[in-house]
């Protein structure tokens, strides 16, 4: 199978939707060495990141042609002369969205959904921003052959947003990558702290400093836990939140207990994870909760929210709480640094939930998808799908 793939967010996004992006592409490449996968991106830069991607020998990088559309403009609208010219059999939006005019590609599209965040919670975008991606990502997926959802909760919010039909929608949750899998030498964990001057012991949360994130609700339990224990908050700020999380600690007595980190390579995640005392993330909404899931799969206990899809990533290895209580967060972070919780019970759980989530499950379920959607296309179009698979 010819397979195109919108790959902007694999070549230039470190975090969330390009680790989504390159886990799928190489999962796909890896597990069907029989398929040709092509990457649509509007410029390439060479990176750690896309090291893994290049290095794959049914992989190839398309850019937009000497003449005509470059940029945002030619992934909008240009990509779809270049899909009928390559001959792909099936496209495959990544992060929400497809080209604006790709049913004039004529073939079958995928897309996956991540979440509906700028619907749920509307204060944390702009109106212009709000509007365009409600119009880009409704459009996409009513335009699309089939949906891929990253959750069962991400399933229901998209199919109520736009009046999709919920048999168009499959569920293919995602995973996080094997580095996180991989029991690091507690040389390279100690040499990252004095690197970073982190603590001895610490809470790690990683996201971005954004009010959904509800770091400010660690923050105020924080005020409970022992003196010895630190919070360290890895992410990008945005919309100035970082202020009033850093009034909150200064107000709560615990401002110089709260490290901030960003910019970091994506091989230092795992590392801090696994140094950790444990894995915070009291998100308000998600569409899956990869850093719930990355926790697990490091072996660390976790503590999540309630009210999205945080339970289907963390499954019976976490720990969850109302994201409007700092006694609740509180509670159940002291239960685990007391041993209270028997955190060796909540650490296995967690192993065994996210043994469902590895890159060769996710790759076969998107994979699948594909067979379905290729074959539903072409014998509607009475083509023999049998010659695309």
């Amino acid at each position: 199978m010819k397979i195109g793939y919108d790959a902007k967010r694999a070549v230039f996004n470190n975090t969330g939707l390009g680790n989504y992006s390159r886990l799928v592409i190489e999962g796909i490449a890896s597990e069907n060495p029989g398929d040709r996968l092509l990457l649509y991106t509007p410029r390439f830069e060479h990176h750690q990141r896309t090291e893994r991607m290049e290095r794959l020998p049914n992989v190839d990088f398309r850019l937009p042609p000497p003449q005509g559309f470059k940029g945002t403009m030619w992934r909008t609208f240009g990509i779809t002369n270049n899909l009928r010219a390559d001959g792909v059999d099936i496209y495959h939006g990544l992060s929400n969205e497809l080209p604006l005019n790709i049913s004039s590609a004529s073939v079958p599209t995928v897309l996956t959904m991540h979440d509906v965040i700028y619907r749920k919670l509307p204060h944390d975008y702009s109106l212009a921003d709000r509007l365009l991606d409600d119009f880009k990502y409704g459009r996409s997926c009513r335009a699309a052959t089939h949906i891929i959802a990253v959750s069962e909760c991400t399933r229901r919010d998209v199919a109520e947003a736009y009046g999709i039909d919920p048999e168009k929608i499959s569920v293919v949750y995602q995973g996080c990558a094997e580095a996180f899998r991989k029991k690091a030498d507690p040389a390279e964990i100690e040499a990252l702290r004095r690197q970073l001057n982190l603590p001895r012991r610490y809470i790690l949360q990683v996201g971005t400093i954004e009010p959904r994130k509800n770091l400010e609700l660690t923050v105020r339990a924080l005020a409970s836990l022992p003196e010895d224990i630190d919070l360290v908050a890895v992410g990008r700020e945005r919309l100035g939140y970082r202020r009033k999380v850093e009034r909150i600690a200064e107000e709560s007595g615990v401002r110089r207990r709260v490290h901030f980190l960003e910019g970091l390579e994506g091989g230092a995640i795992p590392l801090l994870n696994q140094g950790a005392e444990i894995i915070a993330y009291p998100s308000r909404y998600e569409g899956f909760g990869i850093p719930v899931l990355e926790g697990i799969t490091s072996g660390r206990p976790v503590v999540a929210a309630t009210g999205s899809c945080l339970e289907e990533a963390g499954g019976e290895g976490a720990l969850y709480v109302s994201p409007d209580s700092p006694r609740e967060m509180a509670n159940a972070l002291n239960s685990i640094l007391r041993a209270e919780t028997d955190v060796r019970e909540l650490i296995r759980k967690g192993e065994k939930h996210a043994a469902r989530f590895n890159i060769s499950d996710v790759a076969s379920g998107v994979r699948a998808v594909y067979e379905k959607v290729v074959d539903k296309f072409f014998s509607e179009n009475g083509q023999k799908a049998s010659s695309k698979l």
